[in-house]
């Protein structure tokens, strides 16, 4: 099992404003390497202070400048928001600017207020998924694609680029869905799962379910897997019931993104409490928020339930200050790393 760090590079109170926000994530990226962290995630969002990190690959990018020995991945690329001829070329430009550093994260999307914005609906987007992989694949792997062109007419492009990792920078996707794990199964694509704020009994529920469903639809049922939770160490009941308000404010940003209608004041939207919102005391118990002891037993736990292989940690959530953050992550691997280790064996890189 590998660890990885997750940058969603939400904007609330950062007193460095948008600066210091990629700022931070400078400072997380460079300690998680330190710490013997495998990857470094970065979402992709857009038109919101959800998250400014609008290109994974950019940022992917960006970041292999700061770094020297730790993975850059997208988590994830949003395929439909893309036309694929042009993403093809910036995947294999990117895998090489890193030295072959890149793990790709393709994803579907969910976000509604997205797609509007780019012309999509939102309820294709599964299909346009299947279909722009398709393509890239194609492009990135054979070196040549069949494609429209402004008339209708069948043109071929040879791409000079392709990935400096072959045959492809290792696949993860977000999605549990059995038709599109095909799509990706010759490149042995791992399947990455989040449970958001309802952490640990959602997650596991989620693995369950989607082994099962693979096992029915004749898909190999026990296949590795990546996960994520939202980890924040300290033995401070109140600075873990902080760390449990910024959750929720994550939270909040994700129910009113599903709304038909996303209520915003400019580009911050509006998230006020949901109905039916958890305490902070439940907060840290479905989240890995707690004492080193207790959090790494629960990581530990949740590892060996799900059969985890790679364990991507979200730690600045809800533009957590940074000091508390950087504290959070040194204590992490300092402190909880070497108790993951002795029950789950090496995990640093």
């Amino acid at each position: 099992m590998k660890l990885g760090l997750f940058n969603l590079m939400s904007f609330k109170d950062n007193p460095g404003g948008i600066q210091g926000v990629i700022k931070d994530t400078r400072k997380m990226v460079a300690l998680a390497e330190e710490i013997g962290f495998e990857t470094a995630w970065f979402a992709e969002h857009h038109f919101t202070n959800y998250s400014l990190s609008v290109s994974p690959l950019i940022m992917a990018a960006h970041m292999a400048g700061y770094t020297r020995r730790i993975k850059l991945g997208t988590a994830v690329i949003v395929l439909p928001l893309y036309h694929p001829m042009r993403l093809a070329q910036e995947i294999a430009l990117v895998d090489r600017l890193t030295d072959g550093r890149l793990v790709l994260g393709i994803g579907s999307g969910y976000q509604a207020y997205e797609f509007a914005r780019y012309g999509l609906d939102v309820e294709q987007r599964n299909q346009a998924l299947l279909e722009g992989w398709a393509l890239i694949c194609r492009a990135l792997t054979a070196g040549n694609t069949q494609s429209s062109g402004f008339q209708g007419e069948s043109l071929r492009t040879d791409f000079l680029l392709n990935t400096l990792q072959q045959p492809l920078p290792p696949l993860f996707v977000t999605s549990s869905n059995a038709e599109i794990l095909r799509a990706f199964e010759p490149w042995q694509p791992t399947p990455f799962m989040t449970a958001g704020y309802r952490g640990s009994p959602r997650l596991r529920q989620m693995v369950q379910d989607a082994r099962q469903s693979w096992r029915q639809a004749g898909a190999d049922g026990e296949r590795p897997i990546a996960v994520q939770q939202y980890i924040h160490i300290t033995d401070s009941r109140l600075a873990a019931h902080q760390a449990a308000e910024r959750a929720m404010f994550v939270a909040r940003m994700i129910a009113a993104l599903h709304e038909k209608k996303t209520a915003t004041d400019g580009a911050f939207i509006s998230a006020p409490p949901f109905a039916n919102e958890p305490d902070a005391d439940e907060i840290c118990r479905n989240l890995m928020i707690g004492d080193p002891h207790s959090v790494a037993e629960r990581i530990v736990t949740e590892v060996l339930e799900t059969g985890a292989s790679h364990y991507n940690c979200f730690f600045q959530f809800g533009d957590m200050p940074i000091d508390d953050a950087l504290r959070s992550l040194t204590r992490f691997g300092n402190e909880v790393i070497p108790l993951l280790e002795d029950a789950l064996g090496p995990v640093r890189c």
